[in-house]
């Protein structure tokens, strides 16, 4: 099997990537709380949501891209 190398700069682009979505999805959040006027005690709940839900996108895709970047039958 090829190796594959991950460089430094792309973990940077891939981190900011998700915290660019993570913030904007709390944000979109945000926006729904005032337009909907719910308590802002739901922006707290969410926080913890979003980051259980982020953390398992990440636990479960990681994985799947390690094997779609080590099959040698794949060509981006």
């Amino acid at each position: 099997m090829k190796n594959t190398v991950i460089t430094a700069r792309r973990k940077k682009i891939e981190l900011l990537t998700l915290l660019v979505c993570f913030i904007i999805g709390n944000l979109a959040n945000l926006y729904a709380i005032i337009s909907y006027k719910t308590p802002f005690s739901e922006m707290l709940t969410s926080i913890f949501l979003c980051s259980g839900i982020f953390v398992c996108a990440l636990c479960l895709l990681d994985p799947i891209a390690t094997f779609i970047l080590r099959n040698k039958k794949f060509v981006p």
